[in-house]
């Protein structure tokens, strides 16, 4: 008999399937809805709740059956791993709803880590059906629905898990609980964000911008704004982005933080770049330079010049990029970075070749020639040679 692959693994688990008759679908069995006695519950079976001292010597039988999967996952034994944890998950029913949902969250989020689908399947159902009991309670149990929607998220239940924040922040909203609303927006957040799905994600962080707004945070209001910057970046929309990231430079200079202003200069040059607006482009490279030479963080100004240079070059305006070379070598040695001299040079030999002037494009290369000698950097060594040949031919 040929087994599926599915089928083999949860026999190599000890869980079981029911195999199908040619022709006949049959499903598989949910290892957390076995019938089997269990050792560990009273014998005979009992229709009253466990009495308290059952459920603590249960509960520590349990506790040692968490270690004993922990283990065999730890020395390599996958399938032993998980065949014990089943048991426990449909142990800790019997300890109630709460430590069974710690439990299968624990026990989700390391199935899902090592492609146990089948099992994460499992827990999702269980997850539903304890989440539709607490639907039903009056009132509404609202700490139980925030595990569930953690355990959503630990085996990444996508659409269950928007759903239960989405009636959080409903909630939240209808009552006036700010800090709750807080909450299940970022949760919110954070899930869109796992499945890359920018757009929900950026209107959420723009709700949570209105509030950070309203309540004068500044705090909150610079996390929303970067993340809106971040998102309209990954989502390709770079007019929001633009607009995003000048109002940070607004919030920090409004703070005082400098320094936080100079790689969002260089992101916004970088999106107008990307949008044909080449003097806007230029406009906040040449701030992003004037920004960090006065605040000496030279690594910043050398990175706007090489934008600035590069910009100029695919605009055919070789004089105004060797302008802009010139000043990055004077960066550059300031800050004793021989292998940015060197290729700065190649730079300004490159162009000045281009243009004819080959007494000005042989002083560039000599020089790039003598770093890359003290560098050790044979490759380069043989193409500035090279370059000087053909110079002086």
């Amino acid at each position: 008999m040929n087994l599926s692959r599915v089928q083999a693994g949860l026999i190599a688990f000890g869980l079981g399937v029911t195999l199908a008759t040619p022709g006949v679908a049959s499903p598989l069995v949910n290892p957390l809805e076995t019938t089997q006695p269990d050792p560990l519950l009273p014998r005979p079976p009992i229709a009253r709740p466990l009495s308290p001292l059952e459920i603590g010597d249960l509960r520590r039988s349990l506790d040692v059956l968490q270690q004993q999967g922990e283990t065999a996952l730890q020395g390599g034994d996958t399938a032993a791993a998980f065949e014990i944890w089943m048991r426990e998950l449909r142990l800790r029913r019997y300890l109630g709803v709460q430590e069974e949902v710690a439990a299968l969250n624990r026990v989700g989020a390391i199935a899902w880590r090592e492609n146990q689908f089948v099992l994460v399947r499992a827990i999702t159902q269980r997850l539903q059906q304890i989440e539709a009991q607490a639907q039903r309670q009056s009132p509404i149990d609202t700490a139980l629905l925030q595990a569930i929607a953690a355990g959503y998220q630990a085996v990444r239940a996508y659409d269950p898990a928007v759903a239960l924040q989405t009636q959080h922040l409903t909630r939240a909203r209808q009552t006036g609980d700010r800090p709750a609303e807080k909450t299940a927006l970022l949760a919110l957040a954070q899930l869109h964000l796992a499945w890359f799905n920018y757009a929900e994600a950026a209107a959420v962080y723009r709700d949570l911008l209105a509030i950070a707004r309203n309540e004068r945070d500044l705090i909150a209001e610079a996390e929303a704004l970067q993340q809106l910057a971040y998102l309209y970046q990954r989502g390709n929309e770079r007019e929001r982005a633009i607009v995003a990231q000048q109002q940070l430079i607004d919030l920090y200079q409004r703070r005082q933080q400098p320094l936080l202003i100079l790689p969002l200069k260089l992101a916004i040059g970088d999106n107008h770049r990307a949008l044909n607006r080449p003097r806007e482009a230029a406009l906040q490279y040449q701030e992003a330079f004037v920004l960090a030479r006065t605040t000496q963080q030279y690594g910043f100004a050398a990175d706007a010049l090489q934008r600035l240079a590069t910009l100029y070059e695919s605009l055919n305006r070789p004089a105004d990029a060797l302008v802009v070379y010139r000043l990055l070598l004077d960066v550059h040695q300031q800050t004793y970075d021989q292998l940015g001299v060197m290729n700065t040079f190649a730079q300004i030999g490159r162009i000045q070749r281009a243009e004819g002037n080959r007494g000005e494009a042989a002083i560039a290369f000599e020089q790039a020639l003598k770093l890359s000698q003290q560098l050790n950097y044979p490759q380069r060594t043989d193409y500035f040679t090279t370059q000087l040949q053909e110079l002086r031919q």
